[in-house]
């Protein structure tokens, strides 16, 4: 006999605490994957959720000379 509330209870808390363990750790793999967005003048990448406002100011600050859309031509509509 035996398999009361206690093993159970403990059984099920040592199932969650490998479910943690598996999902704790650095989003780095992650971050690198979403970096899509690419300067064609510096090769610079940026975040996919990276706004207009922020690739013209990139442009600003780095390349002055140079044309929004030379820089990220996925921003032509």
């Amino acid at each position: 006999m035996g398999g009361g509330n206690g093993q159970k209870s403990r059984t099920a808390r040592e199932r969650n605490m490998e479910k943690q363990k598996a999902t704790k750790g650095s989003q780095l793999e992650s971050n690198k994957k979403a970096m899509n967005i690419q300067c064609k003048i510096c090769m610079q990448t940026f975040m996919c959720t990276t706004t207009e406002v922020k690739c013209r100011e990139h442009v600003e600050a780095k390349h002055p000379k140079a044309d929004l859309y030379q820089c990220f031509p996925h921003l032509k509509k």
